[in-house]
């Protein structure tokens, strides 16, 4: 390129000395060409490097007593499976024991450095992420266990844990719930609720139908403890699960199984059966609302014979697609 020289004699101004006048207009013109060249190329590499779609996989287990029970061996199988599954967002139930500490440093194995803690007291839920967790929220007004809100990637998480053993409590329950979701900010909220509802969906309905013993099961129950109120009129019930399908959400694993697929239930597992647990049911799900729907790719059950063994709950997993 050529270069101008500055010279200057004393008792004269100091002037550019070159091949031509137009060597500063050149100087600019060859220099911003350089840099727009400069940045266009690191644009198309970096373009080149982001991936064209992100996924979202969230995985939702409830761990049983806060690993107060049976703990040894599961939970030292239990941290690295959680790790193993590269989940981006899980939910926890039953973290009986857990403080906010815990909970992060448990996250931070499984590489999520934001965790949120529902409470310290009782049947403690959690959610922990890859990515940041804003607006949070925890509602104990009217809840048995209460309910855990926030923020994930543009998406409303609800964290569930549900009335074990009255069904019109999950109804009341849900009502709350559908309470905080329209007073969000955002007029057409993209919502999950995942966790354990405690309840049963219309879905699953054939299956109980044929299942005398679960009937039987529950009427033991409700004998045993005048609070509980498991059937209604003597039959299974719905209505939790109702309420939640009504105010429009989607069932993810239903969806995926269709009408013709097997029931597979969440609840026992091999893990206690050395208890009276009744049989198979179906009570962890992870639910979207209708907007999220074309963006979930799968949703499942993870039932193997490692995870019969981890808690008395299967965990559910459901992974979303981003354009």
């Amino acid at each position: 390129m050529p270069h101008a020289i500055l010279s200057h004699r004393r008792g004269q101004r100091p002037r550019l000395t070159g091949p031509t006048s137009r060597t500063l207009p050149y100087l600019l013109a060859t220099l911003l060409g350089f840099s727009l060249l400069l940045a266009g190329g690191l644009e198309r590499g970096a373009a080149a490097d982001e991936p064209t779609a992100t996924t979202l996989k969230i995985l939702t287990h409830n761990v049983w007593y806060g690993f107060t029970r049976k703990t040894q061996p599961r939970y030292d199988r239990w941290l690295p499976w959680v790790s193993e599954q590269a989940a981006d967002v899980v939910v926890l139930q039953e973290l009986n024991g857990y403080t906010p500490e815990r909970l992060a440093r448990e996250a931070a194995a499984w590489g999520h450095p934001y965790s949120e803690l529902l409470k310290e007291d009782g049947f403690a839920t959690g959610i922990t992420s890859r990515h940041p967790i804003s607006d949070v929220q925890r509602l104990r007004d009217g809840f048995h266990h209460g309910l855990l809100r926030g923020r994930i990637q543009g998406i409303w998480f609800y964290v569930i844990h549900f009335h074990p053993s009255n069904f019109a409590r999950r109804v009341a329950e849900a009502e709350l719930l559908e309470a905080d979701v329209k007073a969000l900010p955002d007029p057409e909220p993209s919502v999950v609720l995942v966790g354990d509802f405690n309840g049963f969906s219309p879905a699953d309905k054939a299956h109980y139908d044929r299942d005398a013993e679960l009937i039987r099961f529950f009427e033991r129950l409700d004998q045993r403890d005048s609070n509980a109120r498991n059937l209604n009129a003597g039959r299974m019930d719905y209505g939790g699960i109702e309420a939640i399908l009504a105010q429009g959400y989607v069932d993810t694993v239903a969806h995926f199984r269709g009408p013709d697929g097997p029931f597979v239930g969440t609840f026992p597992t091999a893990l206690v059966n050395d208890e009276d647990h009744g049989t198979d049911r179906r009570l962890d799900y992870i639910f979207v609302s209708p907007n999220l729907l074309p963006q979930v790719e799968s949703a499942t059950i993870l039932r193997d014979t490692q995870t019969q063994q981890l808690s008395d709950h299967l965990p559910v997993t459901a992974t979303l697609r981003w354009p």
